[in-house]
């Protein structure tokens, strides 16, 4: 096999046309995730999904990705992670086009999980490449940071574009859209991107797969049962929890005992490593659920329009973009633990801000919580720099799989758990107020599940009241996720400050 280092006769010039590849690839992907949350209220008023399937349309692309990123890896490793990424390019692009085809929640779910399995096949192998075309440290951070860039661009695209396809569309445009832009990917990164391959690539491991899949699957599946019950009574939560729980002991285990694991976990024993994994763990865990209960309250509460929705998003992902490209040159004056602690800190008080603010909540507050959250997310761009450079080059793969898988099982652990307990406050809420609970059942059924059926079901029966009654009712727990979620942000800043050792540099070895 050919070494994971950069080709000798590659050009500086080609691996920056590469990383903007790589990068551009990454804007699909995020605006794909961003225009979901535009999409929500739309797809909802059409599709009527249930509670539950309103998790798992957010959710089951994240759990199937997280799920899968150990085999992707693997198989990059192997066959060639350029081959692996234009094919993962074209089944986002597949995926993205049986849209047309889908009339009912199931699909929905059933469509997002097959851009799961295509988004497993892209993000470790974008990070694992750009790691392995740059030998020069500077360089690579500098490109880590465009990458991170990029994600925060997406954000903002995002929202624009899902807003103006839905103005005039549609919500299957939010999916159609990612079909030219993959078309373009794999034709650009099948002349611009080199072939690479690790020299030690970990022995193939079926167990290792079968335990890491099925372990987070039952995980969520516990969570989200646990959440659409109200109640930690639930037997068949625990015993898949249960199940859970021992799977993925057991593969992590079979990693520390095996002289050639798949997956290396050994490398949480590099600090900087590990901090920069919490750090992007519990970031996701606390922000996801927060900012897509943000999006339904801008267009279901505030009423705007799609559009107009995207753009009050704008402050978040230009925040986020200009910290990312400002975080590594900072961190190389005061050092990546200050500049990673310190920023996700900031994004706590940012959350916090949100349950702090007096009276009646507006998007005047709003928008200040937004920058401060944005600046948290792109100043991850270190932690990106710290994992990377805290592995073995013929690693590369690994530590990008467990960054990968990081961000996603915090996103989609954050829904879960925080949209749950969203959810239930939401309901208790509601049927606290008597106006409510002497309502039909077949208003009070459906405005019990989402806003956006409060909303949809209060128009069509001409009962102004029960959106004000949802709207207020919604606005308190989307407040009340957000203080927890501040609350866990602060509390992974003073881990990541405790984790990561003084003296810490972006220079692999430095550690």
């Amino acid at each position: 096999m050919t070494d994971a280092a950069t080709p000798p006769m590659m050009s500086t010039r080609r691996a920056w046309a590469g990383t903007a590849v790589l990068s551009a690839s990454l804007l699909v992907i995020t605006m794909d995730m961003t225009i979901l949350n535009i999409a929500l209220p739309t797809m909802s008023r059409d599709l009527r999904p249930s509670g539950e399937q309103l998790l798992w349309i957010v959710d089951v692309y994240s759990l199937v990705l997280a799920g899968l990123l150990v085999a992707a890896s693997a198989v990059a490793d192997r066959w060639g992670r350029k081959k692996l990424l234009l094919t993962g390019y074209a089944m986002f692009a597949v995926a993205s086009i049986l849209v047309l085809f889908a009339d009912s929640a199931a699909m929905v779910i059933a469509i997002r999980a097959a851009l799961g399995v295509g988004g497993a096949m892209v993000m470790p192998t974008t990070l694992s490449m750009i790691r392995t075309i740059f030998t020069d440290a500077k360089q690579r951070a500098m490109a880590l940071a465009v990458w991170s860039a990029v994600a925060g661009l997406g954000a903002a695209v995002g929202p624009l574009v899902g807003g103006l396809l839905l103005e005039h569309l549609s919500w299957h445009a939010a999916f159609l859209v990612n079909v030219p832009l993959m078309v373009i990917a794999v034709i650009a990164g099948a002349f611009l991107l080199p072939e690479s391959r690790s020299d030690k690539p970990g022995a193939w491991d079926w167990p290792t797969i079968g335990l890491s899949f099925s372990g987070m699957v039952a995980l969520m599946w516990s969570i989200k049962k646990f959440g659409k019950e109200s109640s930690l009574l639930v037997p068949s939560a625990w015993l898949a929890l249960a199940f859970a729980v021992v799977a993925l002991t057991v593969f992590v285990r079979r990693g520390l005992r095996q002289d050639d694991p798949m997956l290396d976990v050994g490398l949480f024993r590099s600090r900087p490593f590990t901090g920069g994994i919490a750090a992007a763990l519990g970031s996701m865990f606390a922000m996801a659920a927060a900012l897509l209960l943000l999006a339904q309250w801008l267009q279901s509460v505030e009423g705007s329009s799609p559009i107009r929705t995207g753009v009050q998003l704008i402050p978040l992902a230009l925040a986020a973009a200009a910290a990312s490209l400002a975080a590594p040159k900072l961190a190389e004056r005061i050092g990546p633990r200050a500049v990673l602690a310190a920023s996700i800190a900031i994004s706590g008080i940012g959350m916090t801000a949100i349950y702090l603010t007096p009276g009646e909540l507006h998007y005047r507050a709003v928008v200040v919580s937004l920058c401060l959250v944005g600046a948290g997310i792109g100043s991850l761009a270190v932690g990106s720099v710290l994992i990377m450079s805290g592995s073995p080059e013929h690693r590369a793969g690994n530590a990008a799989a467990m960054e990968e898988t990081s961000y996603e099982v915090g996103s989609v652990l954050g829904v879960a758990v925080l949209g749950s307990i969203a959810s239930v406050m939401y309901r208790a809420d509601l049927d606290a107020v008597d106006s409510f609970a002497n309502l039909p059942a077949d208003v009070t059924a459906p405005a019990r599940e989402s806003i956006g059926a409060a909303v949809d079901v209060a128009g069509q029966a001409g009962i102004p009241e029960l959106a004000d009654t949802a709207g207020r009712a919604f606005t308190a727990s989307m407040q009340a996720t957000s203080l927890v979620g501040g609350v866990v942000m602060l509390a992974v800043a003073v881990l990541v400050w405790c984790v990561v050792p003084k003296g810490t540099t972006l220079e692999p070895g430095a550690h």
